[in-house]
Order: structure tokens, then sequence, then C-alpha cells
């Protein structure tokens, strides 16, 4: 499949930044830009300090945040995920508008569904918009992703939400000005990442238990970048009508030619679930998934 060449582009034009966040870990700690929530044993740094390892054992799962808020931009973290047995096992990637699980949050996940031996990993993303979810899309994935990093992106703006997976589009949420307004847009986001204990649901439903014999379960983490208007209150300081802004640019608000053919072969392909298609969940279903992703 082609990769696209604006998208690669604009990776290499926001890695020179100097609002990345990975300059900003190299230039100083982990902990000058992010803020961690578990116990230290299930928080681990490579040497240098550019390399995280987060686990989960069945006292405590770990996670940490971006001490910044931020509204529209380029977020991107490379990770490899849980290998071996990790049935029940969630390692997330997201963006959500509270430090904790709000009942009015706005949020934007990226949820890898661990797996018993042999069985294909599963990514579910999803979109909240004021606490209510009901999104959700599962794909399967083109390589293992517990044998090396891959990256995996959101791009939000005003026009659209999309997720990548090593630069290739997997999902589109559009903004076509919904009359049920669902299209998060007005609320700055923290940048998430965890790991945690989910098997009531992430394992075929719930039907395959965490086996804490395999414990720990360790996600790693490096390369984090974003480029994003850095919020300020009570509106952010940056504004999309500068140039620097690429990510809220006319190239950034619909897919390229390129990005076409590679979400077309995702949707042809990978596609597990997709709420658009439930009819039994939604005895009508919700608007925007009547609208193209490239409108």
């Amino acid at each position: 499949m082609s990769y696209p060449f604006l998208l690669l582009l604009f990776i290499t034009v926001l890695l020179a930044l100097s609002c990345s966040l990975s300059e900003a870990a190299a230039g100083g700690s982990f902990d000058d830009t992010f803020s961690k929530s578990c116990p230290e044993n299930n928080f681990k740094t490579s040497e240098d300090g550019q390399t995280w390892y987060l686990s989960l054992d069945k006292d405590a799962g770990c996670g940490f945040m971006t001490k910044e808020r931020y509204r529209y931009g380029w977020f991107s973290m490379k990770l490899k995920l849980v290998g071996g047995d990790s049935a029940g096992v969630v390692t997330a990637y997201y963006m959500c508008s509270e430090n904790a699980a709000g009942p009015e949050r706005d949020e934007l996940d990226i949820e890898f569904l661990g797996n018993r031996t042999g069985q294909p990993y599963l990514i579910q993303t999803n979109v909240y918009k004021n606490g209510t979810g009901n999104r959700e899309m599962r794909h399967s994935l083109w390589f293992d992703p517990t044998e090396d990093f891959h990256t995996y992106s959101i791009l939000w703006n005003t026009h659209q939400i999309v997720f990548f997976v090593d630069a290739v589009p997997i999902r589109v949420f559009k903004n076509a000005n919904y009359t049920n307004n669902f299209f998060p847009n007005e609320k700055p986001m923290y940048l998430f990442s965890s790991i945690w204990n989910a098997d009531d649901w992430a394992t075929r439903g719930g039907l395959e238990k965490t086996d804490w014999k395999k414990a720990p379960f360790v996600s790693t983490y490096k390369e984090s970048n974003v480029d994003g208007c850095q919020w300020e209150d009570p509106y952010p300081a940056c504004v999309a009508t500068t140039t620097d802004n690429w990510w809220d640019q006319y190239n950034a608000w619909h897919l390229s030619e390129d990005q076409k053919k590679d979400y077309g072969w995702v949707q042809r392909n990978l596609v597990i679930y997709d709420y658009c298609k439930d009819t039994e969940r939604f005895a009508k279903l919700p608007e925007e998934c009547w609208l193209s992703p490239w409108s």
C-alpha cells in the first residue's frame, strides 16, 4: 500500500518543531512532560530515559498523562504491545478532556485489546462528546504489534478526527455540523496512555480472563510527539490561522488521494466491527454514519 507523501512530509516538519514532546523529553526527564499514576515498580525507563515500560500485575496497572492540555493538533507515539498471552489486558493511548473519566468528558480513544497466544490483537477506537460514546470501531492489524514498535497517531482539527497506524488512516470521523452536535471540538484534552485489566469485556466479550500467572504484562513506549495548540485558560494561545499549524490547514481537512486508497484498503480488509453497521444496537443509526469520510 502507498504511504501518503503529504502526511510523511508533515511528520518530518513536526519532528523539527520545538514544541514536540520527544524534544522536551530529550532535553529533560519524563517527569518534565508527563505525570504518572502507578506504583514505582510498575513504571520503568531505559538507561537514557527515552523508552518507557508500563506494567500490569494483579495489584495495579500503570498510566501517564501530559501536564498540558491541547485543543487540536497531531498526537503520536510509538508502542510495542504485550507479547504472548495478553487476554484481558488493554493498552490504551487516548485523549480526554479531564484527568479522570468525568461524566461530561470529551475523549478520543485508541485501545489495544489483548489476546490468547496465537490470536490477533484488535485495535478499538471510540469518540466521546459530553460523556456519550458508543462510536466504537474495531480493526485487525496487518502486522504483529508485539514484535516491534509501530506508530499510532491522532489528527484532530476543526474538520475531522483521523486515527492512523504507521501513517495509514484506519478511521475518519468528520465534522459536518451534525444536528446532534456530535463532534468534540470545544474542550481541550490531555494526552494519556495506560495499561489495565479489562477482562470483563476486552477479549471475546469477557469470555477470556486474564491469566495472572503470566504477569507482569508490559507495554513499551517511546518517541512521543505532539504538535498541537496548547491550551491557556480561557482559550488557546495559538490560533488555527497561522501557517505553523499544518494540522488545521486545508491539506489536513480531508484525506489526500493516497490516503483515500489506503483507507479504502483498510475498510475492505481489516474492519472487524463498525457501529455504523450495527442496526441491532441502533434502531436508528447515528447521523454521522451517513457521511462519506472524504466529504
